[in-house]
């Protein structure tokens, strides 16, 4: 299978790195194939120029190479920390110019419902926060849920969602880390388990 993974943390020291490479490890482990980016370290462009808003536009040769892996992608990892409610900009970039209309959904004429177009069966998204779980919920509503599930991987036909909140990091000790990782691994072999000798991918 190919699991698209989408990494979107500025310190390469991150624990959001941690949980990258555990992720990517896992997915080594049993057989996929992992198409990997890490949009800080690449120096992704987030801004959406006007030209590529229309259905059908020219789109620069890197983004058309993101939306080609997207729409490949078996499975859906992202990673990111929890910025005021918000993934980090660059990846709120990433969402504005590779899920575009005629690769992640369309609309019906003068319908204005999308229709999901992905072939991904599943997204997970792990995240990081320094808010404790009853003031995200209650005060704040759990945007992060609301952006991942509701607005964006629903509407693009993606329905097994899962998404893992990692917190409080500024007070974690190595050991809550080392178990949080462990978790990470065992979510992966969950969602992207081993594949069998029929389903591995020809040399």
């Amino acid at each position: 299978m190919n699991i698209l993974t989408i990494l979107a943390h500025p310190d390469p020291g991150s624990f959001n790195h941690a949980i990258a490479q555990a992720a990517v490890e896992q997915l080594k482990i049993n057989g996929h194939n992992i198409l990997f980016h890490d949009l800080y370290q690449e120096k992704f462009v987030p801004n959406l120029p006007a030209s590529e808003i229309p259905k059908n536009a020219f789109v620069d040769p890197a983004i058309k190479k993101h939306c080609e892996e997207l729409v490949q992608a078996d499975g859906i990892i992202i990673v990111h920390p929890n910025w005021w409610g918000q993934p980090p900009a660059i990846l709120k970039g990433w969402v504005d110019r590779v899920i575009r209309p005629g690769i992640a959904y369309e609309f019906k004429d003068g319908e204005g419902v999308p229709i999901g177009l992905l072939k991904a069966k599943t997204a997970i998204v792990f995240n990081t926060s320094n808010t404790c779980k009853e003031r995200e919920n209650n005060i704040f509503l759990d945007p992060l849920e609301t952006i991942w599930n509701n607005c964006i991987f629903y509407l693009c036909g993606v329905k097994n969602f899962y998404r893992k909140m990692f917190r409080i990091i500024v007070a974690s000790s190595d050991l809550q880390r080392k178990l949080w990782l462990d978790k990470v691994k065992k979510t992966v072999n969950k969602y992207y388990p081993e594949l069998n000798n029929s389903e591995l991918p020809f040399d």
